[in-house]
Order: C-alpha cells, then structure tokens, then sequence
C-alpha cells in the first residue's frame, strides 16, 4: 500500500493506493462459476500514533487497486501514519508514510 501524508495550514491531506484485484461477484462467476470465490477489501483504517483518524467499510463498487482520499487535523511533520485493509477472504494490507 502506498501512502502520502501533507501537512498544510494544520490539515493532513492523505492520498493512498491499495494494491488489490478486487473481483466482484459478477467477475468471480463468471471466471469460476461461483460468486463465492468474490474478494474485494471491506475495511481500511488509518491509525496516528495509535489513534484512529479514518476508518471505512467498503463493498464490491471499488475499482481494482482503489485510491483513498481523506484529510484530518492533530498531525505534525514526521509523524507516522499506519494504514491496514481486511478483503473479503481475509487477506490484510498495510502501508506506512511519513508526514511531509
């Protein structure tokens, strides 16, 4: 997972990729015949120094290596932020940036 994290006039702006296929029923069926063999991430968190500052559930409607946007107050240059995803078939993710 790749991350960037600017601070600018007290607001993080965070911008980050997560590297998955994200196959949706419809795709799984049709490749497989089973719309069980679906696996599409369905929840990212984003952690500063041990606090939450952006969590999400998400479904199928993400497209393949799906970006994420969001932005928070309280973080100071250098700071680490740590951010980790669960599919659907419980792969996890993780990817770490610096506060610039």
């Amino acid at each position: 997972m790749k991350v960037k994290a600017k601070l600018k006039n007290g607001v993080v702006k965070v911008k980050a990729m997560a590297k998955h296929s994200m196959t949706t029923y419809n795709q799984a069926e049709k490749k497989t015949g089973d719309r069980e063999n679906a696996d599409f991430i369905t929840h990212i968190q984003a952690t500063l120094n041990g606090e939450v500052v952006f969590e999400s559930s998400t479904s199928q409607f993400l497209s393949k290596n799906p970006i994420f946007k969001f932005q928070f107050k309280g973080g100071v240059k250098g700071d680490k932020l740590l951010m980790n995803w669960v599919s659907r078939k419980g792969k996890t993710g993780k990817g770490k940036g610096k506060i610039k």
